[in-house]
């Protein structure tokens, strides 16, 4: 752990027009990945417009490591649908925190702007902002693998004390 960076908390909004994999509609979830880590959201019944507004907390250590997402249609008695997939990546958000003056700017200040591109999962212009004291960054990620869809996040940094988190590991 002498390379961890902070923890970053995933709010998974929603989702918009994913895919129908029952017989009129889906039951979707979330799974978002990173590295060894897995973490997925509650299952949104019979929904494909769904409204989770869940955090999902990571803790990063090696920004290189894309997170991926894949959103699933829960089915009782069989395998879980797959209902495509996206990754995004966080060192545009990362840098944007390094900024020292950040205490300085305006509220709502967008201090960088990422464009989609074949290389992302964007489907549209994402801000990391300055707000409330606090780096943000809104994504609408289109999925990948599949006919329609797109997910909804908030990226939020939480950055921990450094003598809290060493007297956690020494204790």
């Amino acid at each position: 752990m002498e390379n961890f960076l902070g923890l970053l908390r995933v709010h998974v909004k929603c989702g918009v027009n994913l895919a129908v994999r029952d017989v009129s509609s889906s039951d979707p979830y979330v799974v978002i990945k990173m590295g060894k880590q897995k973490l997925r959201t509650r299952v949104i019944d019979n929904d494909i417009n769904p409204e989770w507004n869940e955090d999902l907390t990571l803790s990063i250590s090696d920004p290189d490591i894309p997170i991926k997402l894949t959103v699933y249609d829960h089915d009782t008695f069989t395998m879980d649908d797959k209902m495509g997939e996206a990754e995004f990546d966080i060192k545009p958000f990362l840098e944007a925190k390094k900024i020292n003056s950040l205490d300085e700017l305006p509220d709502g200040t967008i201090v960088a702007r990422v464009q989609p591109s074949r290389k992302n999962c964007l489907s549209e212009e994402s801000c990391v902002r300055w707000a409330d004291g606090k780096i943000t960054q809104d994504l609408c990620l289109r999925l990948r693998d599949v006919e329609c869809g797109e997910i909804e996040l908030s990226l939020h940094w939480i950055d921990l004390p450094v003598h809290a988190a060493a007297a956690n590991c020494m204790g």
